[in-house]
């Protein structure tokens, strides 16, 4: 796919926010009583040029503390913070932190070993585009 598809895509996700959303939770266990992470699909779209694969488009909202479980993605995630401050990792790196306007990539293979809001007071907000087979789920729990 090209540049200019591409983002014909993200940009298709991105409209087609304002018409859906269904919320769904983080799967998996946490090693704290830390609040959950609140996760909402606000869109996917099939990409026909690349047969079994789609964008999905994902807003996640960090309460004050809130701590995902260890997992992974099985896609090529991008993230974009809208606001708040949130810490990233993936195995093998070292954690991230990323503000609002700032970016954080996951690949296929990386497993997600840190997430969590930066504060303990105020709550951060980020959306994530997924490119994704089809079947895959949103997020499979790893340890």
């Amino acid at each position: 796919m090209n540049a200019r598809a591409m983002w014909a895509a993200i940009t298709l996700s991105m409209g087609l926010c304002l018409l859906s959303g269904a919320a769904i939770a983080h799967g998996g266990t946490h090693a704290t009583d830390a609040p959950h992470a609140v996760v909402a699909e606000v869109a996917s779209q099939a990409l026909q040029d690349y047969p079994g694969k789609e964008i999905t488009l994902i807003t996640v909202d960090y309460p004050p503390g809130a701590v995902d479980p260890v997992h992974r993605h099985d896609a090529h995630a991008i993230v974009y913070v809208l606001d708040g401050t949130i810490i990233m990792g993936v195995r093998g790196k070292p954690e991230q932190t990323i503000k609002a306007g700032e970016t954080f990539y996951e690949g296929p293979n990386d497993v997600h070993t840190v997430g969590r809001n930066a504060s303990q007071s105020k709550p951060a907000r980020f959306v994530v585009f997924l490119l994704k087979d089809k079947e895959k789920p949103l997020l499979i729990p790893a340890e």
